[in-house]
């Protein structure tokens, strides 16, 4: 039985490098692992407790939740937008946070990757999430990380699933996040 992994990326750009990055996880997941892209994280209206009501939750925030609750593990790519995460990715993890202390991704192992055009990867944005994320109760995973710098040049005429160097190190994030015990 393969660990399902859902990949949330938080650029809705079509040509994002960070969405890339997530299609060569899926297209590179080794034996054991099964990547899913989610779509639809545009379609998620801002968290909003009012909203966030029995009988009333919109479908895609709903969906996205169904989504988390069906995985086993969570890989979050982001950019790095004027030195945080990009509000979409945020908004997720708003409503993957309630039910306070029982969320969808509550006790599940969580990694945090992706690239930027800045000389460090988008680091502050990597730890923003991997902090959000937590709080949210997600289980985040520390020691893995993958902060891939110089996306625009980098990324030009290669997609990262062609890019030896990044493929080598993201089937490692994906195994090893694979290999993470599920929650109790």
């Amino acid at each position: 039985m393969s660990v399902r992994i859902l990949a949330l990326v938080g650029s809705l750009r079509a040509g994002s490098h960070n969405r890339q990055l997530a299609e060569a996880a899926v297209k590179l997941a080794p034996e054991g692992a099964d990547v899913a892209l989610y779509e639809g994280l545009s379609e998620i209206p801002f968290y909003n407790e009012d909203i966030d009501v029995e009988g009333g939750v919109p479908a895609a925030a709903a969906k996205l939740r169904e989504a988390a609750a069906g995985a086993d593990a969570l890989l979050l790519f982001t950019p790095e937008y004027n030195g945080t995460m990009p509000a979409v990715l945020k908004n997720a993890i708003d409503w993957l946070s309630r039910p306070f202390g029982a969320g969808a991704i509550s006790g599940k192992p969580v990694v945090v990757i992706g690239t930027a055009f800045g000389q460090y990867g988008g680091v502050w944005a990597h730890d923003d999430a991997r902090k959000s994320v937590g709080i949210a109760g997600g289980r985040v995973i520390e020691d893995i990380k993958l902060s891939i710098p110089g996306s625009v040049t980098r990324f030009a005429e290669t997609h990262p699933a062609d890019d030896d160097e990044v493929a080598a190190q993201l089937t490692e994030v994906i195994t090893r996040l694979a290999g993470e015990p599920a929650a109790a």
